[in-house]
């Protein structure tokens, strides 16, 4: 079938410690494919698995070097998906069954404090957009617990954190129009959020957001302006402020993904919508500035997938 423009992104972890970047789902299809690739070289990504449930415009986040992976939400093809499931990232094979989301929703974010282990998603749309929060501890297993609220009802952002320094962020979506709204969590402490800054150019669906981890520095790739966007910003995560213009993607496109290997300080994007499903997998060095360099392709070329790593 065919999905609205929503799209989330996708999950990044904090923390040190694994190499391994997982990409599940998208559309179309919606897919259940998994696939992965070892962050630090390049080429072609590899088949992982299947998800319980096929779904696109899901997050993912995960415990960092502790290795589990998990996907939350999305579509399935008849409405919005509560499910979450989850990996061993070093392990291949399918996803699974976790627990639920306190409301079924697509077009959210998923970020995490790494290896602290709390997982935390937010935004979406349930029909309408959503600010709602919620967490998990990534560990165990059951159903995610109310944390609470964005500053702005959003769907399809992105969502990145300073693992272990406990800071979660929430950039750009959807409201009525694309957004440039930045806001921010204690990771370890439900609350409401707060206004950190501002991205560089508002835009939504789906642009791809990830950092290096206790590194600092957290980065937002593509997304929609109106027209498919090659930007890339960047913000220091400990400092609330506006983004700044780090470089571009190697193609402009939105309903993308993105994760990193934490504090090795690669950063990778992978999937998208240009004029038709993109395979394109580009990466970028995190600490540093300029534009993005290809990486591979993935195995089945799709929009609004998630991704994570055990980074």
């Amino acid at each position: 079938m065919a999905f609205s423009s929503l799209r989330i992104l996708i999950g990044d972890v904090g923390g040190g410690g694994g190499d391994r970047g997982v990409f599940g789902g998208g559309n179309d299809g919606p897919y259940n494919v998994m696939d992965y690739i070892t962050i630090s070289s390049t080429g072609n990504a590899t088949d992982f698995g299947n998800l319980t449930v096929p779904r696109a415009i899901l997050a993912g986040t995960s415990n960092g070097a502790t290795g589990r992976g998990i996907f939350a939400g999305g579509n399935d093809g008849s409405g919005q998906s509560d499910v979450i499931d989850y990996i061993t990232i070093s392990s291949t094979g399918n996803t699974t069954d976790f627990g639920n989301l306190t409301v079924a929703r697509q077009g959210l974010a998923g970020t995490s404090n790494g290896t602290t282990g709390r997982g935390v998603f937010g935004g979406g749309t349930t029909g309408s957009n959503s600010d709602v929060i919620d967490y998990i501890t990534i560990s165990s297993t059951g159903n995610a617990t109310d944390f609470g609220n964005l500053t702005v009802a959003r769907a399809v952002l992105a969502g990145c954190s300073s693992g272990t320094a406990d800071r979660g962020v929430f950039g750009g979506g959807s409201t009525s129009t694309q957004s440039n709204v930045i806001d921010y969590i204690t990771i370890s402490s439900a609350g409401n959020a707060t206004d950190f800054g501002d991205l560089t150019v508002a835009r939504k669906d789906y642009l791809g957001a990830t950092s290096n981890g206790t590194g600092g520095r957290g980065v937002f790739g593509g997304g929609s302006t109106g027209s498919n966007s090659n930007i890339i910003d960047y913000i220091t995560i400990s400092s609330a402020g506006n983004a700044t213009d780090f470089g571009d993607l190697t193609v402009a496109r939105r309903a993308l993904a993105s994760t990193s290997n934490g504090t090795a300080g690669r950063g990778v994007f992978g999937g998208g919508y240009v004029s038709a499903n993109s395979n394109v997998i580009d990466y970028i060095t995190i600490s540093s500035t300029g534009n993005a360099t290809d990486f591979g392709d993935l195995t089945v070329a799709r929009y609004y997938p998630a991704a994570l790593s055990d980074g």
